[in-house]
């Protein structure tokens, strides 16, 4: 599962500090559901037009170990990584929200985008989430992936117990 980090990991706004640093906000929820979602076996990935060392931190604190950032072209980005782990393009999913999203979207076996995404993009998705990007996205795509696998019950049977 392939994930965009602005406007899907996070709500789409840019902060600078003083120094110009851009910094970023994600939600924990988000974060946990990628973290069960890893548990389960599934391979995550982030694929992201901007560099961020935001990004490469949350995504080491998550376990996320293929973090591509300052992607130009991210069809060929998400071409090279999918081949390099041996994943045919019908079996990944990407969750995009902007047009620079779609070639990928377009190539995906599973193309999701948050509520906000562009309208043209959210015409060429299998799933629209209810919650909004950098806020329960990304943690209702880990858990309708999971559900989808019959996975998501196990996971959560840890705190139930």
């Amino acid at each position: 599962m392939f994930f965009d980090v602005d406007g899907v990991l996070t709500d789409g706004k840019l902060w600078y500090d003083a120094s110009g640093e851009t910094l970023k906000s994600f939600c924990a929820l988000d974060g946990h559901g990628i973290k069960q979602v890893i548990q389960s076996g599934v391979t995550v990935a982030l694929l992201s037009g901007r560099t961020s060392p935001a990004v490469a931190r949350r995504a080491a604190e998550l376990g996320i170990a293929h973090v591509l950032q300052g992607i130009e072209d991210k069809l060929a980005s998400f071409d090279l990584l999918r081949s390099k782990l041996g994943i045919v393009a019908g079996d990944t999913g990407f969750a995009g929200d902007e047009l620079v999203d779609l070639p990928v979207l377009r190539r995906c076996g599973f193309a999701c985008a948050p509520r906000e995404a562009h309208e043209l993009v959210r015409g060429h998705v299998h799933y629209v989430t209810r919650a909004p990007g950098g806020g329960g996205a990304v943690r209702e795509i880990c858990d309708f992936l999971m559900t989808a696998q019959g996975t998501l019950d196990a996971a959560h049977a840890r705190y139930l117990a």
